[in-house]
């Protein structure tokens, strides 16, 4: 286990002065600068930072960072919350640390596709058969994994397979992006 216990600071952003939603930060008494890269090789979406030493990620609405020193994560409902996602993030740091001699670490820093470069090459039908109210709402959750891509019925069809290989490239195929 490398991280076994973590000093715990929760407030509401300064620009935001009375909102209802919280900044999480556990500082850690231990460097997690070797986990990083094995992160960013796991976790989907994730975006890496190597000259910071920090990974970003965006996960259930959260924006996640992790740093050589600490861990923290915003968007959060309460002080209650805050403390469990922050202890799941710890949990998931020293699980993939557990598991490092199995994992390929990616040092590389993956830019998730932009939006519009995801919208460009969806149907653009605005179908809602994906569920989303727009092909460009569906792009969006795409960029920043909330959804994957096979949630596109018209991408399926198979007078769409070139297409559908474009966006796998940008998105399925990209390390941190698509895991």
């Amino acid at each position: 286990m490398l991280i076994k216990d973590y000093e715990l600071e929760i407030f509401t952003p300064p620009c935001e002065p009375g909102a209802e939603r919280f900044t999480a930060v556990a500082h850690l008494p231990v460097s997690i600068s070797e986990v990083l890269p094995l992160l960013n090789a796991t976790l989907r979406g994730a975006v890496h930072h190597p000259g910071a030493q920090a990974l970003t990620w965006k996960k259930e609405g959260h924006n996640i960072a992790f740093h050589a020193d600490r861990i923290a994560t915003g968007n959060v409902e309460d002080r209650d919350a805050a403390i469990r996602k922050l202890e799941g993030l710890v949990d998931l740091v020293n699980r993939t640390w557990e598991r490092r001699d199995q994992i390929e670490p990616d040092h590389e820093t993956h830019q998730r596709p932009t939006p519009m470069a995801v919208y460009q090459l969806l149907p653009q039908t605005n179908c809602r058969r994906c569920g989303e109210p727009t092909c460009f709402t569906f792009a969006l959750k795409l960029t920043v994994a909330q959804r994957p891509l096979e949630d596109c019925p018209v991408l399926l069809e198979p007078d769409r397979a070139e297409q559908r290989a474009e966006l796998e490239a940008i998105i399925v195929d990209a390390p941190g992006i698509g895991g």
